[in-house]
């Protein structure tokens, strides 16, 4: 199975995680600023998750997924610097509350921990597809938001989004449960601070 084809067959969720309101707020620059902070600090316990998930990955991969997941793993560690960087520049309070959104994501990556290898990767190409795809569709971005937009589609970004589904499709069987897990937990993640939802 090609991880891509679950993109056409589930094409309305797959919208719906992708070109959510949220996002829409942020290309045309209506989403409110203070509703872009909350959710920049609860995208960074995420990323936070999210690493530790991927280097518990990492340990269990087959060796044709351990590069990218290795090189992905470092580029979290990259990530959680560039969002102190952020949050030290406005101000924002990088240990605030969880929500619950961001717990029942942190969730989801749990019990991945006890996944086959192959659904687990798959997962993994679903989070960082969909980050790819919908700030793609945010781009430009409204001039206040437009460094993260930025920030989140560069071609570097999209060759380890290709390099997942290169490992993920390997070896993947019937992923169409996980899929949907991680795209109504993206919806879920977009909409936790109340923009948009």
């Amino acid at each position: 199975m090609q991880v891509n084809d679950l993109l056409t067959r589930h094409a309305a969720a797959w919208a719906g995680a992708t070109r959510h309101p949220f996002l829409i707020g942020v290309r045309d620059g209506t989403l409110p600023a203070p509703s872009f902070a909350a959710w920049l600090v609860q995208d960074h316990h995420f990323v936070a998750d999210l690493l530790a998930f991927q280097a518990r990955l990492l340990a269990r991969a087959p060796r044709h997924a351990q590069p990218v997941l290795a090189a992905g793993a470092v580029a979290l560690v990259d990530e959680l610097a560039w969002f102190d960087e952020q949050a030290a520049a406005r101000g924002l309070d990088l240990t605030a509350a969880a929500t619950p959104a961001t717990v029942a994501y942190g969730d989801l990556l749990g019990r991945l921990d006890a996944a086959p290898v192959p659904e687990a990767l798959v997962a993994l190409w679903a989070i960082e597809r969909t980050y790819l795809d919908a700030w793609a569709f945010a781009s430009p971005g409204a001039p206040e938001f437009r460094e993260f937009v930025t920030h989140w589609t560069t071609p570097d970004f999209a060759g380890y989004v290709a390099g997942l589904a290169a490992a993920a499709s390997h070896q993947a069987a019937d992923a169409d449960e996980v899929f949907l897990a991680v795209v109504a937990a993206e919806v879920d993640f977009w909409a936790a601070t109340g923009a948009g939802a």
